[in-house]
Formats: C-alpha cells, sequence, structure tokens
C-alpha cells in the first residue's frame, strides 16, 4: 500500500485488475492451442472496444 492513498484506493485498484487479468490469462492448461488463440484475440478485441468507448 505504499504508493496508494487509502485503502478504498487500493481495493479499488485491485477490484478492477482481477477483473482485467482473469480476462487476460485464462487457465491456459485446460485449452488447445486453438481455443487459446481465439480466446486471446476474443479479449483484445473487447479490451480495444472498451478503451475505445472511455475516449469517446
Amino acid at each position: 500500500m505504499d504508493r496508494f492513498v487509502s485503502a478504498g484506493q487500493t481495493q479499488r485498484f485491485l477490484a478492477t485488475q482481477d477483473q482485467i487479468i482473469t480476462l487476460f490469462r485464462p487457465k491456459r492448461h485446460r485449452l488447445s492451442a486453438r481455443s487459446f488463440r481465439h480466446g486471446r484475440a476474443d479479449a483484445f478485441s473487447l479490451w480495444a472496444d472498451y478503451t475505445a468507448s472511455l475516449g469517446s
């Protein structure tokens, strides 16, 4: 917590970070290579759409 102003700010950051990590780090050992690549492409597409909507 050294760089966070408050415990609330830390909690908000970690809650958001958890969702992002879940999106970009699937359980790879349970997927075929094709499924993994397809999932990564979907995740990056979702992320691009989301960040584009924030800029608008």
